[in-house]
């Protein structure tokens, strides 16, 4: 008896009963629950015994005219209301992607919001039978297991590995609203700077984003000790970005990820010819196993011929490997 005990204690619980559990701890009350998932106010209660057998402990305090959650029963129902909610999302994305198309692409919040989405509709009206689904996360996917296809990456040459498609480099300048630009200090100078709030990146002065601070600009201008009128400082480039397009100030910008921008003229580089250089690019990489299907090659190809009309708009020109394609 004991060891079927034990046995019966470790073996996977049914979803059934987890469903159940999440009901009645949600409402509190065993008739609403039965109620709501269309049985018998019995028939869930033996399915909640059931869970508590195989459990081992008591998932409910049960009074005369109330319930109460254990301890237990309380460290479940974090679990379950978090794990049920995702397993439905994936089994609803699973029937509505059924016999479809799909590219699945992951990128960092900022280059979402900036780059890719804005874009997206000119891709959609080319392939209007290709879903489309962009995971906008900071968090690096290994593409060997994650359900992407594709991946935009951000990072140096030399941590990229074979394979993948650079789109484009990136340097920073000084960025602002013509409106500011026309009604406060000139901006003739690098100094002039100093007359306005500068916008820049609140965790620019991690190591590897060193190079995106004001600063280090500040500094390779000759103003080593100045200090502006005022700091804003921003989590996300769309957020500096924003700010700067309401003339709060001029922010040290990415042309890549603004080139719409300025190509509308709702930004303006006060300082032509003065970008400083990264060491760091944008890149789209593939997942071996996807490479073969049309429809992610077609969304592979359309990044590419996007990042070529950036890269134009922004004056960064060809792509290193095609300039070597035509030596």
């Amino acid at each position: 008896m004991l060891h079927s005990q034990t046995h019966l204690r470790t073996r996977p619980v049914q979803a059934g009963y987890l469903r159940a559990f999440e009901a009645v701890a949600r409402h509190l009350n065993f008739r609403i629950a039965a109620e709501e998932m269309a049985l018998t106010q019995s028939a869930v209660s033996r399915q909640i015994q059931s869970l508590e057998d195989e459990v081992g402990v008591p998932l409910f305090l049960r009074h005369t005219r109330a319930v109460e959650l254990t301890a237990a029963g309380m460290q479940l129902l974090q679990a379950v209301a978090h794990a049920l909610p995702r397993i439905d999302g994936a089994v609803r994305h699973i029937r509505q992607s059924a016999g479809r198309k799909q590219v699945a692409v992951t990128t960092f919040a900022s280059f979402a919001s900036m780059w890719l989405i804005p874009r997206l509709e000119w891709f959609q009206r080319e392939f209007p039978d290709i879903d489309i689904r962009v995971d906008a996360s900071d968090t690096a996917f290994d593409l060997d297991v994650a359900d992407v296809d594709l991946a935009i990456r951000y990072a140096p040459a030399d941590r990229m590995p074979p394979g993948a498609r650079r789109l484009f480099g990136e340097s920073v300048t000084p960025m602002v609203s013509p409106w500011l630009l026309k009604s406060g200090a000139p901006l003739k100078v690098p100094a002039d700077v100093l007359n306005f709030t500068l916008i820049e990146a609140a965790d620019a002065f991690t190591p590897h984003l060193e190079w995106l601070t004001w600063r280090r600009w500040l500094d390779s201008h000759g103003l080593e000790r100045a200090q502006p009128k005022r700091w804003l400082s921003f989590n996300y480039a769309y957020q500096m970005t924003q700010a700067a397009l309401s003339g709060q100030g001029i922010v040290l910008a990415r042309p890549p990820l603004v080139a719409e921008a300025l190509a509308r003229g709702e930004l303006v580089e006060p300082f032509t010819g003065m970008r400083m250089r990264s060491p760091m690019a944008y890149w789209v990489m593939t997942a071996q196993r996807s490479a073969q299907r049309p429809e992610v090659a077609a969304f592979a190809d359309w990044l590419s011929a996007q990042a070529v009309a950036t890269r134009d708009v922004i004056g960064e020109g060809l792509d290193p490997d095609e300039r070597d394609d035509l030596d």
